[in-house]
């Protein structure tokens, strides 16, 4: 009897249904943990299932029975996977889930930016239409996605999906070279000339030491085309601060955001001090989480769940192989490095 706990089940919607597993458990679930919470809920527990709630080393080293912690989606840095590794704990992601719902939504910010549609909608509740006498006005910019270069920053699944999307728009999609990076192919884009060039930048990577605050001052001020900058991917990826000085300064056009640093962000957060221009939008980290997209995670979840049972776990993070997992030994001349996770998602 395998013991599952599932500690912040609120972070799936309510009508996403998940499938109980095909051999004998017994499954707790949370609505939300807090920190100080997870030790004692996971106690005796071999599986853990997790989004966003943090699995210290600490924590892990308080869980001797824990042997899988199934992240309920594609960002793993809430987990101290180096301490996973050291206990045998076995970590896996969901990968793929959201290769419709995240560019979508990343071209629902477009479009609405570029053709200042919350602008005009604000001017229509205030009467500006029937005040203007006309059967038109034109007090904002209107501007076609066609023809404009869109700089991607993050060549994985998501950002090959976002450049298709791009080009059946008729835009120019510019795949970004690493920041610093001058030896990456002709596929890639320099990152100074998408930085400089790009009449909208989109993000597409996840947060790593290396990508933390990637687009700052320096970014902001070598954009000369006033670019529209979108990030559904993960906050901590802009200064934000800096951010909100380049859209005082006029450096960038607009910002369409669904991530902050720290989520939910207080009130006084750099984007909630803007969110109420007509040039921003500030959505709730909900790019992801088309029902389609949803269901699609929660099905995988239990997949990587079972196929852990039986011996053949798959989307493994790290922790593979170890000593003890629960059914078959290890696969033949798999080491942990044999299935990496996919970094292209805005890991949700």
């Amino acid at each position: 009897m395998h013991r599952i706990v599932f500690l912040d089940r609120s972070t799936l919607a309510p009508q996403v249904r998940l499938r109980a597993p095909a051999f004998a458990h017994e499954m707790i679930e949370h609505a939300d943990t807090a920190a100080d919470q997870v030790v004692q809920r996971l106690a005796g527990a071999h599986i853990a299932i997790l989004n966003k709630v943090p699995l210290t080393a600490a924590a892990l080293a308080r869980l001797p029975d824990l042997r899988l912690v199934a992240v309920a989606a594609t960002g793993t840095d809430c987990i101290d996977k180096a301490a996973c590794q050291r206990h045998g704990v076995v970590v896996c992601n969901i990968r793929g889930y959201a290769v419709h719902t995240v560019p979508e939504h990343t071209f629902a910010l477009m479009l609405a930016l570029r053709r200042n549609l919350v602008a005009y909608r604000q001017d229509v509740i205030a009467g500006r239409w029937q005040a203007s006498g006309r059967f038109c006005f034109f007090d904002h910019p209107i501007r076609d996605l066609a023809g404009a270069r869109l700089g991607i920053i993050g060549a994985g699944v998501l950002g090959q999906r976002v450049a298709a999307l791009a080009r059946a728009f008729g835009m120019v999609p510019l795949i970004a070279a690493h920041k610093g990076r001058s030896d990456m192919g002709p596929a890639f884009t320099p990152w100074q000339e998408v930085i400089e060039t790009s009449d909208v930048i989109t993000l597409h990577c996840p947060l790593t030491p290396q990508t933390r605050g990637m687009i700052a001052r320096p970014e902001f001020r070598a954009m000369r085309r006033r670019p529209l900058l979108i990030n559904t991917a993960r906050g901590g990826l802009v200064d934000e601060a800096a951010l909100v000085e380049a859209l005082d300064e006029g450096w960038v056009g607009g910002a369409g955001f669904d991530v902050t640093e720290g989520e939910p962000p207080a009130a006084g957060h750099p984007l909630m001090r803007v969110a109420a221009r007509p040039n921003v939008i500030l959505t709730p980290h909900v790019a992801w989480a088309s029902e389609e997209a949803q269901q699609s995670l929660a099905d995988q979840l239990v997949d990587n769940i079972e196929l852990f049972v039986s011996g053949q776990p798959g989307n493994i993070v790290t922790g593979w192989p170890v000593q003890a997992t629960m059914a078959a030994p290890a696969v033949a001349g798999m080491t942990p490095d044999a299935q990496p996770a996919d970094q292209s998602a805005s890991a949700r």
